[in-house]
C-alpha cells in the first residue's frame, strides 16, 4: 500500500515536475501536486506526493524532512486525511466569543475607542 506525503515550506517557484524529480531518487512517484492559490494563481508553498511503495515513501520522508531545498528547510511527513467540510465554517463573529458580549460602556456614551 502506498503513501501520500505532505511537503511544506517549498519555494514558491517549485513545480510539480521538480517535486517529482526530488522524490524519484527514492522510488516511483505516482503523482505530485503543488497547491495553488485560487485567486492569485501562485503556489501556496506546499504540495503532495504519492508513492506506491510505503518503504520508499518512508525513506524519502526520513531523508528529506529538514533538508535544504532552494534555501528552505523542507517539512516532509505523511499526509493526514482531509477533514470533511460540513458547511458550518465559523465566521469572525462566532469564532470570537468577545463579540457576543453586547455593547460596552463606551458604545453608549457615543465615544469611540
Amino acid at each position: 500500500m502506498g503513501k501520500k506525503i505532505y511537503v511544506g515550506n517549498l519555494p514558491f517557484s517549485t513545480t510539480s515536475e521538480s517535486l517529482t524529480q526530488i522524490f524519484s531518487s527514492f522510488g516511483k512517484v505516482e503523482t505530485s501536486k503543488i497547491v495553488m492559490d485560487r485567486d492569485s494563481g501562485r503556489s501556496k508553498g506546499f504540495g503532495f506526493v504519492e508513492m506506491p511503495h510505503a518503504e520508499e515513501a518512508d525513506a524519502a520522508i526520513g531523508k528529506l524532512h529538514g533538508s535544504d531545498f532552494g534555501g528552505r528547510a523542507l517539512t516532509v511527513n505523511e499526509a493526514r486525511p482531509m477533514e470533511k467540510k460540513d458547511g458550518s465554517r465559523p465566521t469572525a463573529r462566532t469564532a470570537r466569543p468577545d463579540y457576543n458580549r453586547g455593547p460596552s460602556q463606551m458604545d453608549h456614551s457615543g465615544n469611540r475607542w
